[in-house]
């Protein structure tokens, strides 16, 4: 299969973090790994062997009512957007939300969101789970004496209720994100953190704690935590009670009741937090789940039902 990707926010791979980005150039490169041709419409200056990259000059352009059909390769069999087009193109095309829409916004028909909550509050069924690939991740059994927040250091992601759970539970807590707030004996601050060092800093940690105060759509972190071995203590906010089953975390509505159940995270086992991860939110998983779409929206003309994990 030919399957055109368009992605118009930043040249592609991203340096820093990335999440969109991440989840753009993973799904690439699995594609052509499982043998599909793929075209990247991307900011130039993009490079993501082995797919040709039909470079876009953004700094010319008003991607709002620029129309990329022209960039499109005649043969492409679909399009896969992770903007939403404001132009009809002439092949079939869909295309990924990552974020979430506003209150009253109705989501079109060819929409595909990243957990199967998501897709529910898009008013769908249509969800394709994002992928990390496990080669950027380090598993490792044997856990540090810290727990872990990585994120923005922003309310919605609760930042605040990981470190007063440290407190209250006089455990180390390493909190790495983009500025440093006030922090305690107990805490230490590593900053933004990517590659390698964010890669050790999972793989080294009790668990990761993620008290999302917000619906969260996915939550890339989330995989790269269980990629790594690392148990989750985390809010059942959004896609979280999908991805956080009981034998590779803990979910729970308040600070008070994350606090009680620090004790279980002892109980998981690093090796089922690995199997979990690889079965459901490697990219190659990702891009397999991406393939059933494309095959069934070219046969059928709509998007087929997501596949949850565990289900």
């Amino acid at each position: 299969m030919h399957i055109a990707v368009f992605y118009c926010c930043s040249r592609l791979p991203i340096e820093g973090y990335g999440g969109t980005e991440r989840v753009v150039v993973s799904l690439v490169r699995a594609l052509t790994a499982a043998g599909h041709r793929v075209t990247l419409i991307a900011p130039e200056g993009s490079a993501v062997p082995p797919a040709t990259v039909v470079p876009l000059r953004t700094k010319q352009l008003d991607l709002k009512t620029f129309d990329i059909s022209p960039l499109i390769p005649p043969d492409a069999d679909i399009l896969h957007s992770f903007s939403m087009l404001r132009f009809e193109p002439h092949l079939p095309n869909l295309w990924t939300i990552e974020g979430n829409f506003r209150e009253g916004q109705v989501p079109p028909a060819n929409t595909i969101s990243v957990s199967a909550n998501h897709a529910e509050r898009n008013g769908s069924t249509s969800f394709v789970y994002n992928g990390v690939d496990p080669a950027e991740m380090i598993y490792r059994p044997d856990k540090s004496d810290y727990d872990l927040f990585l994120g923005r250091l922003h309310r919605i992601k609760g930042y605040h209720w990981a470190i007063e759970g440290a407190r209250r539970t006089r455990r180390k807590l390493v909190v790495a994100g983009g500025w440093r707030p006030s922090l305690s004996r107990n805490l230490s601050f590593a900053g933004s953190v990517d590659g390698v060092k964010k890669a050790e800093l999972i793989a080294g940690a009790r668990c990761l704690w993620m008290p999302a105060l917000w619906e969260e759509p996915f939550g890339l972190t989330l995989a790269e935590a269980l990629l790594s071995g690392t148990p989750i203590l985390g809010t059942r906010r959004g896609s979280l009670p999908e991805i956080i089953s009981s034998d590779v975390g803990s979910t729970a509505d308040t600070l008070d009741e994350l606090v009680d159940l620090v004790p279980t995270i002892a109980k998981k086992r690093p090796e089922d937090c690995r199997a979990r991860g690889m079965k459901y939110f490697t990219h190659d998983a990702m891009a397999a789940e991406y393939v059933r779409f494309y095959e069934h929206y070219l046969r059928e003309g709509k998007l087929p039902d997501g596949r949850r994990a565990g289900a």
